[in-house]
């Protein structure tokens, strides 16, 4: 049951919600959350995704050229997607809400945040599950089928993956920037730190803000207030949450 006080001051009653003084916690997770759940990754494959010049497959020029091969390559995602499920990484940070208020931003399309119970979660590159109108980008819908030529919106035009391709603006970079500057700690897990704009949110955090690092290859090294976990998701984010919840 949540306390809630009631103060008296110039006869206004002002109620306090307990939640309201919960730290915050913004969570940025990248491909090596999801790769420990079997999520194949382009990540350490010098731009090759599974064989696939990712330019072909995850770009408005490559949708162009050929927009067949660009469905068939998020039909096998998707596929794969609905076979997998989240490992102990997404459900310690679950955890992380029965003391704290969780932002989770994530850099990946797949829904296992989702799945594993976490509240809060933005799709920064989109997400897998949705597909969105060529004639219409506000025009989403769920979808857990293959995509094919001639699926259409209300309108006639070309249905496509609601994911956010190379070249393409990142539309909820603005609220994860938000977010990031209400952050009284930052957790970032699973991500090279190379991939901008999502590499820049680490600016936004007030000064003074304590920032814990999972990845077993660290890209910063160096920064204030920073601990470093050099360790897998499964394994470091079970280390952190303990840490957090004592």
């Amino acid at each position: 049951m949540v306390t809630i006080k009631i103060l008296i001051y110039d006869e206004v009653q002002i109620r306090i919600n307990s939640s309201e003084k919960m730290k915050h916690i913004v969570v940025l997770t990248g491909a090596g959350i999801s790769a420990e759940s079997g999520i194949k990754t382009f990540r350490d494959s010098d731009g090759l995704w599974e064989g696939h010049d990712i330019m072909e497959v995850a770009s408005p020029v490559g949708w162009e050229n050929n927009m067949k091969k660009v469905l068939e390559f998020y039909n096998l995602r998707r596929q794969q997607l609905l076979k997998v499920n989240p490992n102990p990484a997404h459900y310690d940070l679950v955890k992380l809400e029965e003391k704290f208020r969780v932002s989770i931003i994530t850099q990946n399309i797949d829904d296992l945040h989702e799945r594993a119970g976490s509240k809060k979660v933005i799709h920064l590159h989109g997400e897998l599950l949705k597909v969105r109108s060529t004639f219409d980008e506000d025009l989403i819908m769920d979808w857990k089928k293959d995509l094919n030529m001639g699926d259409f919106c209300e309108y006639k035009h070309q249905l496509r993956p609601h994911v956010v391709w190379f070249g393409e603006a990142v539309p909820m970079f603005s609220k994860a920037t938000e977010l990031t500057e209400q952050a009284d700690i930052l957790i970032i897990i699973g991500t090279s730190m190379q991939v901008y704009p999502a590499a820049a949110l680490v600016d936004f955090v007030k000064k003074g803000t304590p920032i814990y690092f999972i990845d077993p290859n660290p890209s910063i090294n160096s920064s204030p207030n920073l601990t470093i976990i050099k360790e897998k998701a499964s394994i470091g984010v079970p280390k952190l949450v303990n840490l957090l919840m004592d």
